[in-house]
């Protein structure tokens, strides 16, 4: 049975009951925070705890609750590997960044690997067989998949929604009474779309009776309809990490108009944060600013309106009361206070233009000569003027020009589909060797083309440039070692890094002496063998075979040996000399 979650519009409202002291800590060192459940990233809230591990590795990792292991996933970046077990309560945990699983659930998940001849696998478990109980132990704490360190990744979430849980929220023993700290804010003119023109961007200054804007004892302003952003992190204690807020709003003369709350997000639904932070101001470099009224396109779980549409309207000379409210998941809270009158005089002139835009909540399309673009109903957050433009740059095995379509700044919630027609004639070696490269100043990303009658078509999540590229060179293996028979006695893994100019890789498949053999791929570049017993001491036969994304294949044939090995040892002799002394081999 899920929980029962309260929720009313005021941030002083109840708080979402769920059940405290259900679950325990996955750890048994006390627990200290990296990362808090809906803290920014470039793409997505935080989704759980980031447990520190206290810089190691192999820490024993234990179930927070009876149950049972449901799922396990090993995964290049990501969470690498990870458990899922799912308990009595309707709810489930999730444990990542895992180095080996217990040895049963290893050996299985071995077996199978070997079997479906895959490193990256996903596997289901009926209840009978891997059983939980609290605090059994089910893994060893690691680094593995997009971590950056040593940490013990842990989410809670609904069996059955999948939506992800606030697990500050169920009575963990994490002291905090540190409030969340307020940098700055940002006003927005909502007469028109946030991505036309730039916020206003206002100091506050913390003092004992709370923050306030210094120096100003009206704040005065030319916006009719407007809106507030803020700048805030929050500490679990006073030297900690910063961390995301739990939750923030804005009332106007008392009465609350708009605000967010991150006590349950999907991972269909993380990527809404595009939507909530200013994307153009992070993209080129500047700060988190999360928005406290929702943008038009924005349909995501965590704003709560009071009504209408969140934003602030100014009509009148009257000076009104504004405070802006944060506060922690541990019910610290920081509340800024002001006021703010509307001033005609300091009125601008609207932004007006003849160009065609984008907007939100309906279909969009643009059709230029040889290129087209489809977006669909949810695919931006709020109006974008449209901006092509085209050149004749072709890279040498280009089919295409350079087709911009709009700044990559804005974000995109859903996929964009681009089609682009060849300006020339596509060789028949090369009709399954085309795809389509997007790049902005931060770098590319290629998808392969499909044809659609004479034009060529590719899903991408950001705007850009686009051009047709047909990749018709192989993959590059590059060489073992030294010599016929490389001598990797020393060695206690095999290191492979293949690369691919234009598509980028799509399988590795490896085998030892006629076996297929598990080469991890970690996080995402290098391919690694870590010698066991399936490979023995004596001379082996090593191949590799890599294809691109475009069918290309690469195939290397190798031979090592490998032999017991004892390390150097070195020896003083007389005053600063060494003498190196090698033991021989058996």
């Amino acid at each position: 049975m899920t929980c029962l979650v309260f929720f009313s519009l005021s941030l002083s409202a109840q708080r979402p009951l769920y059940p405290s002291n259900y679950f325990s800590s996955p750890l048994s060192i006390p627990l200290s925070l990296a990362a808090n459940f809906g803290e920014l990233r470039p793409n997505h809230w935080h989704m759980g705890l980031d447990i520190r591990t206290e810089a190691k590795e192999n820490l024993p990792v234990y179930a927070a609750a009876d149950g049972f292991i449901s799922h396990i996933g090993i995964r290049p970046q990501s969470f690498g590997r990870f458990i899922i077990i799912q308990h009595p309560n309707g709810m489930s945990t999730l444990y990542a960044h895992l180095n080996e699983f217990f040895p049963g659930l290893e050996e299985y998940v071995t077996a199978k690997q070997y079997e479906k001849q895959n490193w990256a696998i996903e596997l289901d478990f009926d209840r009978k067989q891997f059983p939980v109980t609290k605090g059994s132990f089910i893994a060893y704490s690691g680094n593995t998949g997009g971590s950056e360190g040593p940490h013990l990744h842990f989410e809670i979430f609904d069996t059955k929604t999948e939506k992800r849980f606030n697990p500050l929220l169920f009575g963990f023993d994490i002291a905090d009474n540190t409030p969340p700290v307020l940098v700055k804010l940002a006003m927005y003119d909502r007469s028109h779309s946030v991505y036309e023109g730039s916020p206003q961007f206002i100091t506050v200054k913390n003092t004992d009776s709370g923050y306030i804007i210094p120096k100003t004892a009206v704040m005065r302003t030319g916006l009719e309809e407007l809106s507030f952003a803020i700048q805030a992190y929050d500490k679990m204690s006073p030297s900690g990490s910063q961390d995301g807020i739990y939750k923030a709003g804005v009332y106007l003369d008392g009465n609350y108009i708009s605000g967010f709350k991150l006590d349950s997000v999907s991972y269909e639904e993380t990527v809404y944060i595009e939507a909530q932070v200013d994307h153009p101001i992070r993209y080129n470099g500047g700060p988190f600013l999360q928005h406290l009224s929702p943008l038009p396109g924005d349909h995501g779980p965590v704003f709560h309106v009071a009504n209408g549409n969140g934003i602030i309207s100014l009509h009148d000379p009257i000076e009104h009361s504004i405070r802006i409210e944060i506060e922690d998941a541990s019910g610290n809270t920081a509340a800024l206070n002001f006021l703010l009158k509307y001033d005609e005089t300091l009125a601008k002139t609207p932004i007006t233009g003849s160009s065609p835009v984008f907007i939100p909540n309906k279909v969009n399309v643009i059709e230029k000569p040889g290129f087209e673009a489809y977006l669909s109903m949810t695919a931006i957050y709020d109006t974008i003027r449209q901006t092509y433009f085209s050149t004749s740059s072709y890279a040498a095995t280009g089919l295409s020009g350079l087709h911009q379509l709009n700044d990559p700044s804005t974000p995109l919630h859903d996929d964009l589909i681009v089609r682009i027609k060849p300006d020339r004639a596509v060789p028949e070696p090369w009709q399954d060797k085309l795809v389509i490269r997007r790049t902005d100043r931060k770098g590319s990303s290629v998808r392969k083309a499909v044809w659609e009658e004479k034009w060529l078509s590719a899903k991408f999540g950001d705007f850009g440039s686009y051009q047709i590229l047909a990749d018709t060179t192989a993959p590059y293996i590059p060489a073992l070692g030294k010599g016929d028979t490389v001598d990797l006695s020393p060695a206690s893994r095999i290191i492979i890094t293949p690369s691919d100019d234009i598509s980028g890789i799509r399988k590795f498949h490896a085998e030892i002496d006629g076996q297929w053999i598990r080469f991890t791929n970690d996080k995402s570049r290098s391919w690694v063998y870590i010698f066991d017993e399936r490979c023995p001491f004596g001379v082996h036969e090593l191949k590799l075979t890599v294809e691109d994304l475009v069918g290309n294949v690469s195939s290397m044939t190798y031979w090592f040996k490998r032999y017991p090995y004892t390390p150097p040892v070195k020896k003083k002799v007389g005053r600063g000399k060494v003498k190196v002394k090698v033991k021989k081999r058996r």
